[in-house]
């Protein structure tokens, strides 16, 4: 993976650490998969790019759920922690650190990042009281809980009652601050929806809060007070700044050189977390604070929430095994708009993938592949001088195409950024369709079907490469197919450098050698009944 490097552009995304009480489930895919898309599209640009994510592993419900199965917290932590870079493997998502705060890096990150907060005078030692959801290892408001004392978040679970003396931090000390970040930064929170419920939130006054828990073994011991553990929260948020660091180097703040974060990628759930206690904590230490923060919606199944009670969960495992990575990332970025809840639906899923990437984009190169096979001695046929192809208005299109994905990408609106490539496949389909160059072979026009051989063979080239952060597989094996020694999921300086090439119309040399036609995506097919 790239360094960071004072030469190039450097852009950090990372996604939520996730909690290791459970196997990663389909919205842990959906967020990773968005971040490595969007890694991806800043590595093609020639970017110096950091992709993070990871696992949070401290906490009462972590220590609830190890002894519940009989075995450690820290053997539950490194068995759980497996099977989530397990599946990010098998989606094929290249990040560039896994954090685990267990580890003694993170540790030494989080002592002196609460140093620095202690000594600016910003925690103190109080008493709380209140409603505790050890699933969300949060405080409810008592009227933000559902009848009989549930979370609305975990509605089978009843929160508990506590009253303890914790460390709590000066959140409410920051509530002008705060306020101004959101007023000369409207693009710091996304999308406008999140915004607005932040705001909200911070309009009615913020409350101080507790940073520390008693009576809990598994967690990081609190500096000033080893009888205390840090807060969850607190602990896991410093992993962006840990990963930070390059891993040769000591784990210090001084050495966190890729930070501040571009980008962080979380769901809407964990909001209030990095857009008001995230910025007010980094303000404590008085370090920058991060570019953007986007929450994006939830999943359903069916048009229906998913829940083990109804049966309804995606296992993501089970999907990629039955399908392919490339399918899975293409239909929840194209078919989901992203920051809007989505649902997924596998029949749906099935005639998406077929109708798009087997039919439209992979009917469109192998046709004409064979087409010059036959006719143009295996090559990429000629242009002659700079005349465009037959149709001026289908190449006007794809001259533009690439500023309009790139733009879609930048402002993660990848349903956007397939809709815009597919548009321009399918107009390939239509125009090769009324160009009727097996016609024209016939007719004799050689030229003449030679112009519309080349225009459609760079019209899937295009295509290829402006979805390759989505279906980079697929794009490879495009890519092979037209004669470039190029692999998606290993990019090389050649192609990174010149991104305004080949994310513009005409990169395709005429004489360039075709690789012999084969299917590029195969049809899927549902289960039997």
């Amino acid at each position: 993976m790239t360094s960071f490097s004072k030469e190039k552009n450097k852009f950090v995304v990372t996604t939520p650490i996730y909690y290791v009480n459970d196997l990663p489930h389909i919205g842990s895919a959906y967020t990773t998969i968005a971040a490595d898309v969007v890694a991806r599209f800043h590595r093609l640009r020639g970017d110096a790019v950091l992709m993070v994510t990871g696992t949070d592993e401290h906490g009462q419900k972590i220590q609830r759920t190890a002894e519940a199965l009989g075995r450690s917290p820290q053997a539950h932590c490194d068995e759980i922690a497996a099977g989530f870079a397990l599946l990010w493997e098998k989606l094929n998502i290249q990040r560039d650190r896994f954090i685990r705060t267990t580890s003694p890096r993170h540790e030494a990150i989080v002592r002196e990042f609460f140093q620095r907060v202690w000594d600016a005078g910003d925690i103190y030692l109080g008493q709380q009281q209140g409603w505790y959801c050890v699933s969300c290892e949060e405080f409810k408001e008592e009227r933000d809980l559902l009848p009989g004392k549930h979370c609305p978040l975990h509605p089978n679970k009843a929160v508990e009652w506590r009253d303890e003396k914790n460390y709590f931090f000066r959140l409410s000390k920051y509530q002008t601050a705060l306020e101004a970040l959101y007023q000369s930064q409207p693009n710091f929170i996304q999308p406008e929806s999140r915004r607005n419920e932040v705001l909200s939130f911070v309009s009615q006054g913020l409350q101080d809060f507790s940073i520390s828990r008693v009576n809990l073994e598994w967690g990081i011991p609190l500096p000033v007070d080893p009888d205390h553990t840090i807060y969850v929260w607190f602990d896991a948020l410093l992993n962006y700044v840990t990963a930070s660091v390059e891993p040769d180097q000591e784990p210090t703040l001084d050495n966190a050189v890729w930070w501040p974060v571009s980008l962080h990628l979380i769901g809407k759930d964990i909001l209030r977390f990095h857009a008001v206690y995230w910025p007010a904590m980094l303000m404590s230490a008085g370090l920058p604070l991060p570019g953007r923060v986007f929450g994006h919606g939830f999943l359903t199944k069916d048009g229906q929430k998913m829940s083990k009670s109804l049966g309804n969960i995606i296992d993501p495992f089970d999907l990629v095994q039955r399908y392919n990575s490339d399918a899975i990332r293409y239909y929840f970025l194209k078919e989901i708009e992203f920051g809007r809840d989505g649902d997924f639906n596998e029949t749906r899923f099935v005639n998406i993938l077929n109708a798009d990437l087997a039919n439209d984009l992979g009917n469109l190169l192998n046709r004409v592949l064979k087409l010059a096979h036959k006719n143009c001695g295996g090559k990429v046929p000629g242009i002659e001088g700079d005349r465009p192809p037959l149709d001026e208005s289908f190449e006007a299109t794809g001259k533009h195409l690439g500023e309009v994905v790139a733009q879609a990408y930048e402002n993660l609106a990848f349903d956007q950024a397939c809709n815009a490539v597919l548009s321009v496949v399918r107009a390939g389909n239509k125009y090769v369709d009324e160009q009727a160059p097996w016609t024209l072979f016939k007719q004799g026009n050689q030229d003449g079907a030679e112009r519309v051989i080349y225009t459609v063979l760079e019209t899937a080239r295009l295509a290829a490469y402006l979805l390759s952060p989505i279906v980079p597989d697929l794009s490879t094996r495009i890519y092979r197919q037209l004669g470039f020694n190029i692999d998606f999921n290993q990019l090389q300086p050649s192609l990174t450098t010149p991104f305004s090439v080949h994310s513009s119309w005409g990169a395709l040399q005429a004489g360039q050698p075709l690789a012999s036609p084969q299917p590029v995506f195969q049809r899927l097919e549902l289960p039997e009944p």
